[in-house]
């Protein structure tokens, strides 16, 4: 896909770039309701985007228009990493993004979107669904008046473009990297110089040298934001964001106040598109990256020993912190968090993991 083409398609324009029209209070005529949807991503965004305007969809068609949901991409009513923001002022009834990008708010969010070394993304929705994790996001979220559900599941991750390729800790230092949630703070412990900013922005960045390294989700989506064009060398896996969950965010109360069975729609077509998400990017991680390395020249690497160990001793120290925090919240999400982790893991690393590399040894066809 033609880089230009795409960020046109996308529509990164300013929040004030759509008519006021936009803001208009949502139509309630004869029982059916229009509510808005703001993202965090651009429009028809391979995985994500799609994902989101997909989750629109079906929860319209499911409530057979008695709830229809007008999706926004980033930049179309707000910005992209406001999302939250319009939904608790009211602005709009939902949003969709990645809870880590609002740990500003409160460091427990990021619990809900990825962890260094932390869960996979079949761990997370064990921990979320099965496990209390879900009763503790809606505290959190009871504070700003909304209610998350997990809406997307990239599974896990690519580490990042970088220019020069990496010989050790030592080349992280001062790198300008592009990488959010409580990851990018397990590279500035190791040294880099961490921002974080929407996907439109990460290229431009790249170009002009503002950003020496950068990573957002994996092939699907990076061959579609051109990255390779500016970098080549490409790192796998990511060790800081294991299994990446999106959200959907809605307004607590306008959610409280439909019937059970148009509440019941939201939460499971937001469950259904978690696994429509996880699906498509299994299909099409491997493919774009196929493309990459063919068509582009990428250079696929995997991160040093020493990155992989310093980045774990970095994870443990930010962990027991959140553990140890004095805001009660983010010290029981991170209780729950790890103990559960203890817990499923022991299936991941037992049964999943031996399975994957005896397939790897001995099937081959």
């Amino acid at each position: 896909m033609d880089r230009r083409s795409f960020i046109t398609k996308a529509g990164f324009a300013g929040a004030g770039a759509v008519a006021a029209s936009t803001l208009a209070a949502p139509a309630i005529a004869q029982g059916n309701q229009t509510w808005r949807m703001v993202t965090t991503w651009p429009k028809n965004f391979p995985g994500l985007g799609v994902g989101a305007q997909r989750l629109g969809d079906r929860i319209t068609a499911a409530s057979g228009g008695r709830l229809t949901i007008q999706v926004f991409a980033a930049g179309e009513m707000v910005p992209p990493l406001q999302a939250l923001d319009a939904v608790i002022e009211g602005s709009a009834e939902m949003s969709h993004g990645a809870a880590y990008y609002w740990q500003n708010k409160s460091t427990a969010l990021s619990f809900f979107t990825g962890v260094p070394y932390g869960m996979t993304s079949r761990e997370l929705t064990a921990w979320v669904r099965y496990m209390g994790g879900q009763e503790i996001w809606d505290e959190i979220y009871d504070q700003f008046g909304v209610q998350g559900f997990l809406s997307g599941d990239t599974g896990t991750q690519a580490g990042g473009w970088f220019r020069n390729e990496l010989t050790g800790v030592d080349s992280v230092k001062g790198l300008r990297f592009r990488t959010p949630g409580l990851g990018g703070q397990v590279w500035e412990k190791l040294g880099a110089s961490v921002t974080n900013m929407a996907a439109g922005e990460i290229f431009q960045a790249l170009q002009t040298g503002t950003l020496d390294a950068a990573e957002f989700v994996g092939p699907y989506n990076d061959l579609a934001l051109g990255f390779y064009q500016v970098c080549k060398n490409y790192y796998f896996p990511s060790f800081v964001e294991p299994g990446l969950a999106t959200e959907l965010v809605v307004d607590k109360a306008k959610y409280q106040e439909l019937p059970s069975d148009l509440q019941a729609i939201i939460r499971d077509c937001s469950q259904a598109e978690y696994d429509a998400v996880a699906a498509d990017f299994a299909a099409n991680d491997p493919r774009a990256l196929q493309t990459l390395v063919n068509d582009h020249g990428v250079q696929v690497r995997q991160f040093p020993e020493e990155i992989l160990e310093a980045g774990a001793n970095a994870a443990k120290e930010i962990m027991q912190g959140l553990l140890d925090s004095s805001d009660a919240l983010t010290k029981k999400t991170a209780e729950s968090f790890v103990s559960s982790l203890n817990i499923v893991r022991e299936k991941t690393q037992g049964t999943d993991s031996l399975f994957i590399q005896a397939r790897e040894k001995y099937f081959k066809i």
